[in-house]
């Protein structure tokens, strides 16, 4: 990652050597979630290590920048550290923190975000509205959709992740950061395939049907919606599968078939077919109603995403009176959320489809104060000020990759007195506040809110204010 890369400084003579065993005292949690610690000067990133503690580690890779390492032995364990409830959690790689308590997780990530900060800026962090990660009261079965890989192990059908940095495939029958359903239902496909003898994808011979078993539940619907993701389009006992789903499950609203038939890892194909019930399924967020398809894109964790949306309508500070811009706008999800403080909203994205979707999600809620336009914000702000209107808040949620060069200039040309920045990557974040601080802009807050809760990642709602305003 380019974040290693600058930790080791300039070039220097190489200190490790691959296979030397050496102690570290571990200082802090690295961006992917490993303990961080220094061995002759120089960095050391340790998958499963965490601060306060100290290790005898292996080198496994070294650069003139920085060494990864394993663990041989912890000689001074952390009071924070557990054993992992999850029975594969070593072999998995989908969760890099059950190994520690949750309180200490939420600790650690908003020293992540500290970090970056520190890292790319000179803002000090003591000086502005920086508050503590906002948690789970129960952060296990939180995600709403599952996306298993399908194979055979021993002439048995399993579904499940590939283990870190291979191709080896991880059965998992419960996943305990899964919605309990997803859980239930990929078992029972994946039994339901073995009893008919469906043939499952062998990705080495780029043969085989079914490919991946994706499942979406409704938190607050109970609908739920089976996706297979299939080799080809000709399904075989296709009529005796639904039979069987339907006997052994039978509240199930939705089976859909993608067929991706190529040798990729992308997951969905560009074919879609419904089999069975309905092509969408219905969901809740506060009082908002959406009607999701298969491959449409939703925030995994409706629990936080409502905390992560009022943290948003906080840093917006509207009163009414406001023209706002969703830029990013997908489905149009935030924008909705904020779209009873505002006086006209305003939305883009380059997916005619989400346009499509945030039109009919603001029709379908009665918000008649809302325009929804497919392109780039960099394009649409200029054209809106050019017809005489102004954005006095820009709401951005970028991908990891953070803001594009062009839509950061566009934001100094435009001035909106405030931005309000959901970001999913701290260093990306502390760059574009960065650029945007010399352009003008004040960082006032920032509220780190935990989406995934035993991962590494962490999502922040970042408020901006125009210098010449306060």
């Amino acid at each position: 990652m380019k974040e290693r890369k600058k930790a080791g400084g300039p070039k220097t003579e190489l200190k490790i050597k691959k296979g030397q065993r050496f102690p570290v005292t571990i200082k802090r949690m690295g961006i992917d979630g490993e303990g961080v610690g220094f061995f002759k000067r120089q960095v050391v990133f340790v998958p499963g290590a965490w601060p306060g503690e100290e290790v005898v580690c292996e080198a496994v890779k070294v650069s003139h920048q920085f060494a990864t390492a394993k663990i041989v032995k912890v000689r001074r364990k952390s009071e924070e550290r557990q054993t992992p409830p999850c029975a594969v959690y070593n072999e998995c790689g989908g969760c890099q923190l059950q190994h520690v308590s949750y309180s200490a997780q939420l600790r650690e990530k908003k020293d992540v975000v500290r970090q970056a900060f520190e890292r790319y800026t000179s803002i000090n962090l003591d000086k502005i509205d920086f508050k503590d990660t906002i948690g789970m009261e129960d952060p296990w079965y939180y995600r709403n959709k599952s996306q298993m890989q399908t194979g055979l192990h021993n002439g048995k059908v399993i579904a499940g992740l590939y283990s870190t940095n291979s191709h080896k495939l991880i059965d998992i029958p419960e996943c305990i950061v899964q919605h309990p359903q997803t859980n239930k239902v990929t078992r029972t496909v994946k039994q339901i395939v073995q009893d008919l003898k469906i043939p499952v994808y062998n990705e080495k011979k780029h043969k085989g049907f079914l490919r991946t078993i994706v499942t979406r539940i409704g938190f607050k619907t109970g609908e739920w919606q089976l996706a297979l993701v299939t080799k080809e389009k000709e399904f075989p006992r296709k009529e005796l599968f639904l039979e069987e789903l339907k006997r052994r499950l039978p509240d199930v609203t939705s089976v859909i078939q993608n067929v991706n038939p190529e040798k990729t890892s992308l997951v969905f194909g560009d074919e879609t077919f419904v089999l069975y019930g309905k092509e969408k399924l219905e969901e809740k967020l506060g009082d908002f109603t959406f009607h999701l398809s298969a491959r449409a894109f939703f925030q995994l964790n409706p629990v936080q995403t409502e905390k992560l949306y009022d943290e948003v309508k906080k840093a917006a500070q509207l009163s009414g009176k406001e023209n706002v811009v969703d830029a990013y706008c997908g489905v149009g999800t935030i924008g909705l959320w904020v779209a009873d403080k505002a006086k006209e909203l305003r939305g883009m994205d380059i997916i005619q489809e989400s346009i499509s979707d945030a039109r009919k999600n603001a029709t379908n809620h009665g918000i008649d104060h809302a325009t929804y336009e497919t392109g780039k914000a960099e394009t649409w702000l200029p054209k809106w000020e050019k017809q005489g209107w102004k954005a006095d808040v820009v709401i951005v949620d970028p991908p990891r990759t953070g803001l594009d060069a062009s839509l950061i200039d566009t934001l100094l040309r435009t001035k909106p007195e405030r931005i309000v920045y959901v970001s999913c990557n701290p260093s990306t974040l502390a760059k574009n506040v960065k650029e945007l601080s010399k352009g003008g802009y004040k960082l006032k807050s920032l509220q780190p809110v935990d989406m995934f809760p035993q991962t590494a990642q962490v999502e922040c709602v970042a408020q901006l204010v125009l210098k010449s305003n306060q």
